[in-house]
């Protein structure tokens, strides 16, 4: 509401400052009458009526109709007829028609062309605003739909491990459930938000690999090394879980995964390394993988490097620039 009071402040503002300056120049410097009896004063009713009639009527409606040469017509019309009246009645100088629109054509002419001129402006600007507007939406609900793909499935594996250590280890049990307390929150809550603080994340994900250590303990070795100079930092919520979810996901038993997360200076870099049986990896890997690249360049469109090698290894590396 606001942008628009002042959008349109901005064009009354523009209106304003064209005819006080219009009418200093036809009355005091392109005239050889003196103010009082100069005939613009009385053409100039007639002019504001031509002009937003021009503006409210004749534009909208050809414009919408994509009467593009007509209207051009129509604006030759209009400025030679209005010419004409101003010459022949207002002054009744007699001159020629060349003479009459050599010496007045400028007085219709001039505000005609300038206000079409805003008129396309404003109307290009509106247009421009709800393509934006419409854009915004779409990357909201892609976002949204992006998210939704994520969170079930990372719950889905931590109440998985709650329910088998239920069974093994009862009296350990209470405290999964309070990460995963956590971790709910953080999914159903704090991850609505376009930002998160960068310590909640961590948090989010020590407590994910809390999970994965006791799914896969004999089994694969975890390497999880965290070094953070202000845990301050804001950072897109659910992020970086794609590719440590990804490495266990895939990774090959008795093998090892590491896991390195470190932010200096606005600058976040995440990378693990995993072995993996590429076969049976390819398509899973890239669906996952193909989620976060659609959220990085919606998110982080030109402030983000995201690199994957699989070789021996599969290598996955974020740099992100969190300023």
């Amino acid at each position: 509401m606001i942008k628009l009071d002042r959008k349109r402040s901005s064009e009354v503002l523009i209106h304003v400052l064209f005819w006080m300056l219009f009418i200093f120049m036809s009355l005091f410097v392109f005239t050889r009458y003196y103010w009082a009896e100069n005939p613009f004063l009385q053409y100039f009713f007639i002019l504001l009526v031509i002009v937003y009639t021009n503006n409210q009527v004749l534009l909208p409606y050809f414009v919408k109709k994509k009467w593009y040469a007509l209207y051009s017509l129509v604006f030759i019309v209009i400025s030679f007829l209005a010419t004409q009246l101003y010459c022949n009645v207002f002054t009744r100088c007699g001159c020629t028609i060349m003479k009459c629109l050599s010496d007045y054509l400028w007085q219709t002419l001039t505000p005609l062309l300038f206000f079409s001129f805003i008129w396309i402006l404003f109307r290009y600007i509106n247009q421009s605003e709800a393509i934006e507007k419409i854009h915004q939406e779409r990357t909201e609900m892609e976002l949204k739909f992006l998210k939704s793909q994520i969170n079930p499935h990372v719950l889905f594996n931590n109440l998985n491990t709650i329910y088998s250590y239920s069974i093994e280890k009862p009296t350990k049990a209470p405290d999964l459930i309070l990460k995963l307390s956590d971790n709910l929150k953080h999914v159903l809550y704090e991850s609505n938000s376009d930002k998160v603080n960068l310590d909640k994340e961590i948090q989010f994900i020590d407590n994910y690999i809390a999970f994965q250590k006791i799914r896969t303990e004999g089994i694969k070795k975890i390497n999880y090394k965290i070094g953070i100079d202000n845990k301050q930092y804001k950072i897109a919520p659910l992020l970086l879980i794609t590719i440590i979810e990804n490495a266990f996901k895939h990774s090959v038993y008795n093998s090892a995964i590491t896991i390195e997360i470190t932010a200096k200076n606005n600058i976040l870099t995440c990378n693990c390394t995993n072995k993996y049986e590429q076969k049976q990896s390819n398509q899973s890997n890239s669906i996952g993988l193909e989620n976060l690249k659609k959220r990085l360049n919606l998110l982080y469109k030109n402030n983000h490097n995201l690199q994957i090698e699989a070789n021996d290894t599969f290598n996955v590396t974020l740099t992100l620039n969190l300023s």
